[in-house]
């Protein structure tokens, strides 16, 4: 999980294939496609992207996409919101489906009765050698619920707290149901937002959940299917905490 500020941008690799979920945000000419998301994949001497999934048309997820496509051009693009994506994005629709790349399987869910933005979030869900990660954009309480409802087994390893950990997610039966050993918090420093809010925290305290900080521990990497824990990439302050 890149450290992008109040945003979000999570590079998954398996053996052969290479999938960025979400791009960052961009702010006039500061853009965290550019600044943090090229460079990285710059650094490992990718040439394209397998697939680019947009979870919903919010700056702070997909402002950073059109940069990012055209340094490195993704195979297939899709989005919970293709129709609201900047331009010159054309996306596929989020429609439920799931694939396997080098033994690690993804499975992708849009919300088709959602109601707004967040809500048409395009959630990821992916499972390598019996190790679960969930990645949900920004859905709310009311998608997970709708989630939840279609899973056999909801329970994760590695849960992205939703919305940034808003208030208005990561509600009791979600927490309590997924039973994520790990959560990931993507979130800029000292936001404006409240990001994340204590009261979800405390749930995911209840859970034993250990929580990883984007704010607090900056990039994370860890091996789905490992059973292991995150290494930070970065201690030091960002440039782009102070502003």
């Amino acid at each position: 999980m890149l450290d992008v500020g109040q945003g979000l941008a999570v590079l998954l690799r398996t053996r052969e294939h290479v999938l960025l979920y979400d791009s960052g945000a961009r702010q006039g000419a500061f853009d965290m496609g550019e600044r943090v998301v090229v460079p990285v994949l710059r650094s490992l001497d990718l040439r394209r992207l397998d697939g680019l999934l947009l979870s919903h048309a919010d700056n702070d997820h997909a402002g950073g996409a059109p940069t990012v496509a055209s340094r490195f051009p993704p195979v297939w693009l899709v989005s919970g919101e293709p129709a609201r994506l900047p331009s010159p994005l054309f996306a596929d629709s989020c429609d439920e489906r799931s694939w396997s790349w080098d033994g690690v399987v993804f499975e992708q869910w849009a919300w088709a009765q959602a109601g707004d933005s967040n809500d048409r979030s395009c959630v990821l869900r992916v499972e390598a050698d019996g190790e679960v990660l969930l990645l949900t954009g920004d859905i709310s309480r009311a998608a997970e619920h709708a989630w939840l409802a279609r899973q056999a087994d909801p329970r994760v390893d590695w849960l992205l707290a939703p919305h940034h950990g808003s208030r208005s997610s990561s509600g009791v039966a979600f927490v309590l149901r997924t039973r994520p050993r790990h959560v990931l918090v993507s979130r800029g420093w000292r936001n404006a937002f409240g990001h994340p809010h204590g009261e979800v925290m405390e749930r995911y305290a209840r859970v034993a959940a250990q929580v990883h900080d984007t704010a607090r521990d900056g990039a994370l990497t860890f091996l789905l299917g490992s059973r292991g824990g995150a290494r930070r990439e970065r201690d030091s302050a960002h440039f782009w905490r102070e502003k």
